[in-house]
């Protein structure tokens, strides 16, 4: 699906470093390490009139990324948090927004791949947008299974949120393509890992499963449905899942910040079944309790 431009994000404001910018003017050096060689890492936040859902789980995991990929001048998730709330009062916005949160290595000295010529400390950027649901979660999607593999951990962890998505920005591409909605990418075993922008489960014989975490991010909203099945003593499984098993499922369903949970009804031309009442008490659950997720910047 096709994201479309909202009028209402003509006058934004975003921030960068350490204030805000208009739209027009919001710009990085072109020695900011995230042009150089795409050396930052981000978060996806969704913001509902409660708060922004699962912060401090977003923040926690922005910090061990930037850690792990050695930044200095991390900003404290104090910092973060006031920037965040500085930019959605800026905006007006407290409801229906997504915001792409990231952080680069900063500003280099001159061109070149040695993280020691950055000396201006780390960027941060808040980019708020009036955007709804990515996709129809009523009609769910469509997906094709992609020649493109997802990242293991001896090629790249995908532990680390980081910007280098090309991997995944390919197997959309491939998709685009077929004219379905998704990539639906295997890890390098051959097993599924996730879409390219999202986790996936599979409901068969009254238990939810869904891939070991080997080449696929542990999403946030990916560990929020675990923690409601296991909550709600609905059966939940990860697991070594092949494509055929997916294509066979009684249900089949996407996760992530930007759609919540999403039906997928198609795998590579194959009719995926609706009709799983398992899977649909699964979305009921993460519908009724989403909000209490959320975290107020007050």
């Amino acid at each position: 699906m096709l994201q479309k431009f909202n009028p209402k994000n003509d006058n934004l404001q975003i921030f960068i470093k350490d204030r805000l910018y208009h739209r027009s003017e919001a710009k990085i050096s072109v020695f900011d390490s995230a042009v150089q060689g795409g050396d930052a890492v981000w978060e996806g936040l969704r913001v509902y009139p409660e708060g922004v859902v699962c912060l401090d789980k977003h923040l926690t995991r922005l910090h061990e990324s930037a850690k792990t990929l050695a930044f200095v001048d991390i900003p404290s998730k104090a910092e973060i948090k006031k920037a965040i709330k500085q930019t959605l009062e800026a905006n007006g916005m407290n409801d229906d927004t997504h915001i792409r949160l990231t952080l680069t290595r900063g500003e280099k000295i001159t061109s070149g791949m040695d993280p020691r010529l950055n000396q201006s400390g780390s960027c941060i950027i808040v980019l708020a947008e009036w955007k709804p649901l990515v996709y129809d979660n009523k009609s769910g999607i469509k997906v094709i299974s992609s020649s493109q593999r997802r990242n293991a951990p001896q090629f790249l962890d995908s532990k680390i949120h980081h910007n280098n998505l090309l991997n995944n920005i390919i197997a959309k591409i491939q998709a685009n393509v077929a004219e379905k909605d998704a990539g639906l990418m295997l890890d390098e075993r051959g097993f599924v890992a996730e879409l390219n922008g999202s986790n996936v489960f599979m409901v068969n014989n009254n238990t939810i499963y869904t891939p070991f975490a080997h080449a696929c991010l542990p999403g946030i909203t990916r560990n929020t449905v675990i923690e409601l099945c296991e909550n709600n003593n609905i059966k939940i499984k990860e697991a070594d899942l092949s494509l055929s098993e997916f294509i066979n499922a009684e249900g089949v369903f996407a996760t992530g910040t930007m759609g919540e949970l999403t039906p997928i009804v198609e795998i590579d031309g194959r009719e995926v079944s609706r009709d799983s009442e398992l899977m649909d008490e699964v979305l009921s659950l993460f519908k009724k309790n989403i909000k209490g997720f959320c975290e107020s910047l007050n």
